[in-house]
């Protein structure tokens, strides 16, 4: 009987340093939820102020429907190229919004942490996006990605600028009588060599390629739908190219009168015959006009060697 407890002793110990990895997430969820559950109360209240207001004078529904059909029309009938509402999914953003207008810009900032068997990934990005003219949106990031060894293991990727991301998309279909976007857009990132490399090898290591369609539709006011698909051609200099295709479903619902909203981005990913699928639960918070912060849950569905993570976006829209 004492081998068997030796040996249940033994497996509690090798669970120990785990636990402390899973607490780690689960302490940055915490914070998370507790500061966006704060944004929500101060929304809920400025809302619910609002919604007194136009109480005194209407009934309940039709101040909905009236503040969804006043806020709808104010981002569409602005003076300028015909633009639908839709609802933007927070982990693979557009490149700019469906029907961009001239003028248009976008500060994003991202923080995420993937819960992987070995090691702790912590992604950030910066990218900054524009619309020189109608239709059109151009954008540039620069993406970085940190690891932290779990256990001690020695068995993980370099930290690394991950690459110069150039891209653009184009809205060829706009039509606001039926709420329906399409778009065509490409990528391509100049991927860097690992930071631990670099002297001794060539600062750039590859291209990415990256074409891709969208399609988006407004059910209503509130419900939004948008598909994002396209291939992606990774070719290290000197090497093989390496295909995938990836497809991205998206549901929203927007909360009335308001940019805020809750949805499931649904990430999909088919390479050497797998597909590999990430759910991600997201909530939006304008916080005034200008600025919105995004929260991105990730539950991996098919991915054996990757647990929960988490995404943070801070977003701002600079007046123009």
């Amino acid at each position: 009987m004492k081998q068997p407890l030796r040996m249940r002793q033994v497996g509690i110990k090798q669970a120990v340093p785990r636990q402390v990895s899973v607490s780690r997430t689960v302490i940055v969820w915490v914070i998370l939820y507790c500061c966006f559950t704060g944004i929500c109360s101060l929304q809920s209240s400025i809302a619910q102020h609002i919604h007194h207001h136009h109480s005194l004078q209407d009934s309940s529904a039709h101040s909905d429907r009236r503040a969804d059909s006043l806020f709808i029309a104010e981002v569409q009938d602005r003076k300028g190229a015909d633009k639908v509402l839709h609802a933007e999914p927070l982990f693979i953003d557009l490149i700019r919004d469906l029907g961009a207008r001239k003028g248009e810009a976008e500060w994003n900032i991202g923080f995420g942490l993937t819960d992987r068997t070995l090691y702790d990934r912590y992604s950030v990005l910066v990218e900054y996006e524009w619309a020189p003219i109608d239709r059109l949106g151009l954008e540039i990031e620069v993406p970085m990605t940190l690891y932290s060894p779990i256990n001690g293991s020695k068995d993980i990727p370099s930290n690394r600028v991950e690459s110069l991301k150039l891209a653009a998309q184009y809205s060829f279909f706009v039509s606001e009588e039926i709420a329906t976007s399409l778009a065509v857009g490409y990528i391509n990132e100049l991927e860097f060599t690992d930071l631990n490399e670099i002297g001794r090898k060539p600062l750039l290591k590859g291209n990415l390629f990256n074409p891709f369609f969208i399609a988006a539709k407004r059910w209503g006011n509130n419900v939004h739908t948008l598909l994002y698909t396209g291939a992606r051609l990774d070719q290290a200099f000197g090497g093989n190219l390496q295909a995938a295709w990836e497809i991205n479903s998206n549901f929203h619902y927007m909360i009335t009168g308001t940019r805020n909203f809750i949805g499931l981005e649904v990430n999909k990913l088919v390479q050497h015959g797998t597909l590999d699928m990430v759910l991600r639960p997201q909530m939006r918070v304008g916080i005034d006009d200008h600025v919105m912060i995004g929260i991105v849950a990730g539950i991996p569905v098919s991915r054996t060697n990757e647990r929960l993570g988490l995404f943070l976006r801070l977003i701002y829209e600079p007046p123009h």
